[in-house]
């Protein structure tokens, strides 16, 4: 079984275009919203990234024996961090621009949302639609996939972003979800858009040295590269689960 884990802000159509590259049937893959990405929010759900982390242990869970994780985004640091904490249900991992990296200090956007008061403004100025998908696409989300997303981003996801975001401190990674990274299973791939507005080159490659993972840099593609080239990281998925 495949588990894809979308991000922030994405819903699982992210994943839409590779599984179709891929040809995978029903009974083959999974992509689970992420509570508040297109899925309730639980009235007890805290939306921290340790809560998040728990909801994908559970997700993965469900899995008749071990499964393979495919990750974007916040979904990519959930899937490391899932990865760590429950090695024994992880048959392999793919993370796709984003990694836990104590020397990354989070985007701008990442630190404002990490703010009180500024990041309540900041979710204020993104309720106009229209404005917001021009955003997301000059920031390097397909204008397909945009036009998909926009829709939901709804106050339940605004709020579930403010709150994730000041979990992690804006993207800070300390203590635990970095010293847990010697858990990792080694069966693990990294999957980078070359010019991401968001999380540049050298944290994946740095992350990929320090780990000995493998990194497959698409030239040209952004931040949403596994959406992007999807027909490409279908062909990456495939030669890391041939392995």
């Amino acid at each position: 079984m495949i588990i894809f884990v979308s991000g922030v802000p994405d819903t699982p159509a992210l994943w839409e275009p590779v599984v179709s590259e891929l040809g995978l049937k029903p009974r083959e893959w999974r992509a689970p919203a992420l509570p508040g990405f297109g899925a309730p929010v639980p009235s007890d759900f805290a939306c921290t990234k340790d809560a998040y982390t728990d909801w994908l242990i559970g997700e993965i869970g469900k899995v008749d024996g071990q499964a393979h994780l495919v990750g974007h985004d916040w979904g990519a640091l959930l899937v490391l961090r899932a990865a760590c904490l429950a090695p024994e249900k992880v048959a392999s991992w793919c993370v796709a621009n984003a990694v836990i990296d104590p020397e990354y200090r989070g985007h701008q956007t990442a630190r404002i949302w990490a703010t009180p008061v500024l990041g309540e403004l900041s979710m204020l100025a993104i309720r106009n639609k229209r404005r917001l998908e021009k955003a997301l696409v000059e920031g390097g989300m397909p204008a397909a996939l945009a036009r998909r997303e926009v829709p939901h981003i709804d106050k339940a996801m605004r709020q579930s972003i403010l709150k994730l975001y000041r979990s992690a401190e804006g993207l800070r990674f300390q203590g635990a979800w970095v010293d847990d990274l010697a858990k990792l299973p080694r069966r693990g791939q990294v999957f980078w858009g070359e010019t991401d507005a968001f999380v540049r080159l050298e944290v994946a490659e740095r992350f990929a040295r320090r780990w000995d993972i493998p990194l497959h840099v698409e030239r040209g593609a952004g931040h949403w590269a596994c959406n992007e080239r999807a027909q490409q990281l279908a062909g990456v998925l495939r030669a890391h689960w041939a392995q």
